[in-house]
């Protein structure tokens, strides 16, 4: 308990220090204060306030927003099994850690009032599940315990437990890729391909995955061409190029040729510590999902 104490103190100063003062100064009213400094300035948001700023969210929810955030208590983050908290917490699992604080955020300013049952869009890309029981607002079964602290870039409620998302490696290999912000145009090609039942099969499947950037960079009217249902067939021959049969981790990526789902070869290479399919850089690596795994490329090959 001692470690974890020094821990979020550690942090906590390190991440309020910019705006401390600002935060707690008699004259400033709560409604000129954004949301993080917001939180900073109550009295049960310390370990939510350290993970904001061990996430390295604090200069984003600093920003103009407007941000609905679901803050969960210190009781609510010390009800997590032991050791969670100070996992998160640990440098290497900062993208987890993003993953959940981003799923307890909600674009815009939703005032109490304006809070309806249904499923509602986080910042992580997911979706949480809000309800009525007994009167009571729940967000994906915490209980929303006081409402409307408002923020000149948005507006917190309180809730008594830590909500988490869908495990990555719970979810096939096409929510994984819904669940991130950066391929929404190769997640709208799959569709128009007819390739996502495919693809939420058994498998397992490796995707090479092109962002968004990527699609964007190809010659202009080429993605639009290739989402026409007339082109289906050119579209499906480029998306199972981006494909390789089995769960193929970065360890295990070998320079050569290697067999796509599209029937042709790619051409994976080394350059200067950088590893390349067909010209591709692979940018990032290990995106498991139940049936496979991502790896992120910069560029859109084409067989």
């Amino acid at each position: 308990m001692k470690t974890k104490s020094k821990l979020l103190t550690t942090l906590l100063l390190a991440s309020v220090a910019p705006f401390a003062f600002a935060s707690h100064h008699g004259g400033s009213r709560a409604a000129e204060r954004d949301v993080v400094a917001t939180l900073v300035a109550q009295p049960n948001f310390t370990t939510l306030v350290a993970a904001v700023g061990a996430a390295g969210l604090v200069e984003t929810l600093q920003g103009e927003g407007p941000f609905t955030i679901f803050a969960p208590t210190d009781a609510a983050f010390a009800a997590l099994p032991a050791g969670t908290v100070e996992s998160l917490l640990q440098p290497e699992n900062r993208a987890q850690l993003v993953a959940v604080l981003t799923y307890h955020v909600v674009a815009g300013k939703v005032m109490a009032k304006d809070v309806a049952p249904g499923e509602v869009a986080t910042v992580n890309g997911s979706k949480a599940t809000i309800a009525v029981n007994g009167g009571k607002v729940m967000i994906d079964g915490a209980t929303v315990t006081a409402t409307d602290l408002v923020g000149k870039n948005g507006v917190i409620h309180t809730i008594d437990a830590v909500i988490l998302p869908v495990n990555p490696a719970e979810q096939d290999v096409v929510a994984t890729l819904v669940a991130q912000p950066n391929f929404t145009t190769l997640v709208a090609a799959v569709g128009a391909a007819g390739l996502v039942e495919t693809l939420q099969g058994e498998g397992p499947f490796t995707i090479f995955a092109p962002t968004d950037a990527a699609f964007a960079a190809l010659p202009a009217g080429t993605v639009e061409s290739l989402l026409q249902p007339e082109n289906r067939a050119q579209l499906i021959a480029v998306l199972t190029y981006h494909v390789v049969a089995g769960k193929v981790m970065a360890k295990d990526v070998a320079p050569g040729e290697v067999a796509t789902v599209n029937g042709a070869k790619a051409t994976i290479a080394l350059n200067y510590g950088k590893v390349m399919i067909d010209g591709a850089t692979v940018t990032a690596t290990d995106l498991v999902g139940k049936n496979g795994v991502i790896h992120t490329i910069d560029a859109v090959i084409l067989p």
